[in-house]
């Protein structure tokens, strides 16, 4: 089961009409504007809007309205998601980066921390 922040849902917060534009919008990262303006010209070109119109209205059937809740904390928790949404694998590529930056820097805070505590380093090595 997908988790409620990698879903698509309808914005009703941001909605113009039904909320799928908005809601597109904000499960892509891509503003809601240009979101709009594509399905405009998709409707008015005329050869899509035998397709597109009534997938626009099943949609705004179809999706559920987006939990109030979603993304309260903070701001970057949106954008933090939408990365993972537009791709996962550069997400865990991110996280395992920073990750191993942590670990380097907890490992330089024992060096110093060890190196400055003869009692500590002698304790350490008696576990190794």
């Amino acid at each position: 089961m997908n988790s409620p922040r990698t879903t698509l849902y309808r914005d009703k917060q941001n909605a113009k009409l039904m909320g799928v534009c908005s809601g597109i919008a904000d499960y892509t990262g891509v503003n809601a504007l240009w979101i709009r303006l594509g399905f405009l010209v998709a409707v008015l070109s005329g050869v899509l809007s035998p397709i597109v119109l009534p997938l626009y209205f099943l949609a705004g059937l179809l999706l559920n309205k987006k939990p109030e809740y979603l993304y309260r904390e903070a701001p970057e928790e949106q954008k933090y998601w939408q990365g993972v949404r537009q791709s996962p694998k550069r997400t865990a590529r991110q996280i395992r980066s920073r990750m191993k930056d942590v670990d380097r820097r907890l490992a330089e805070v024992e060096t110093f921390y060890v190196s400055s505590n003869p009692r500590l380093t002698a304790e350490i090595e008696r576990l190794r």
